[in-house]
């Protein structure tokens, strides 16, 4: 047990710049997450060390035994540090991507539960319980994880925590503005001894409008989506496989004409064969393909979500359906154009 702590926890907390662990620490909890991976992170360095040993030995070591020992040792030390920073960057930025997506769909989660649940609290309230009390008879099983967080927070209000300072620290578990602006419009209303119950019933108004402003908006650009996957998962595959049938037939046509003209030396003129592979316009195309529909999902996500974190998933849709298409046009298209060829 102690081997795993020592080379897993603390291996892993070493390499984490002190300065970088309390902002780590408030980024794990809004991702959910109520202590830092620390094992996890030193697990990642050893799959990191791992892949780069055996890319030198097979790839790299074979190579360097024709240069002297000083520099075997030099380039050595530089491909395998180049090989681990590379691997590093890689886990880094998939992790952060994790993370970062992770945050956003916990957030969203929070904010199309949080109206129902300042509802709940507001009717509690008027019914002539506390606020404490209002908070803990608000929480039921159907708001999920804002139901358990704030069910933390009424536990540590009720053994005698701030109110205030309770509801500050579960509005710093989530990335979100509403969240924090919500939490801070009650704890001054709290503190002026005004009335709680009609300011949370203005809220939940505003943030209903708020919800039914983006879906209007949501559905006028509703016209731009269609448009846009049209285009990018039917129209350019469709017309990618065109162009190399066409090109097909085109360098066919060519070599048969140069054949002839060859053939024939009265002419006054040759046609020379075409020096062009047509896979490497097929390969193009592929990667066009793939380019294109990536940015364009993100794009889709923007009009659609206004952020590209909550159009993730269009990206598989779109790639895998723009080039679905491709190579089902370029098999119809093939069978149509074979008589010409």
């Amino acid at each position: 047990m102690a081997f795993k702590i020592v080379f897993l926890g603390e291996f892993g907390k070493a390499f984490v710049p002190k300065r970088a662990i309390p902002n780590l620490r408030g980024y794990m909890l809004k991702a959910g997450f109520n202590e830092v991976p620390y094992k996890f992170f030193g697990l990642l360095f050893y799959i990191s060390a791992f892949m780069t040993t055996m890319i030198f030995i097979i790839l790299i070591f074979p190579y360097l035994k024709r240069f002297s020992p000083v520099e075997v040792y030099l380039y050595s030390f530089l491909s395998w540090f180049l090989i681990q920073l590379f691997f590093a960057v890689i886990f880094i930025l998939l992790v952060y991507f994790y993370l970062d997506l992770r945050i956003y769909i916990r957030t969203k989660k929070m904010e199309e539960q949080l109206p129902d649940f300042l509802q709940v609290v507001a009717a509690n309230l008027r019914g002539g319980l506390t606020f404490e009390r209002a908070l803990w008879a608000a929480i039921k099983p159907r708001f999920g994880v804002l139901g358990s967080e704030m069910a933390k927070a009424s536990k540590k209000v009720m053994t005698g925590y701030e109110v205030g300072k309770a509801l500050t620290e579960l509005s710093d578990k989530y990335d979100s503005l509403m969240l924090k602006r919500t939490v801070d419009l009650m704890i001054s209303e709290l503190e002026s001894g005004g009335n709680i119950a009609e300011l949370i019933d203005r809220i939940v108004d505003n943030l209903k409008e708020t919800k039914l402003l983006k879906d209007e908006m949501s559905a006028s650009a509703l016209a731009y989506v269609i448009f846009i996957s049209v285009i990018v998962v039917v129209i350019s595959p469709l017309l990618f496989a065109l162009s190399f049938h066409l090109l097909e037939v085109l360098i066919n046509f060519i070599d048969k004409l140069s054949f002839a003209t060859q053939s024939v030396r009265s002419l006054p003129f040759v046609f020379s064969k075409v020096n062009f592979d047509v896979g490497d316009f097929r390969k193009f195309s592929i990667i066009t393909l793939f380019v294109v529909s990536l940015f364009s999902s993100l794009i889709v996500a923007i009009v659609e979500k206004g952020d590209i974190k909550g159009g993730v998933k269009y990206v598989p849709i779109y790639v895998l359906g723009s080039l679905s298409f491709y190579f089902l046009f370029m098999k119809v298209l093939g069978t149509l154009f074979v008589g010409i060829l």
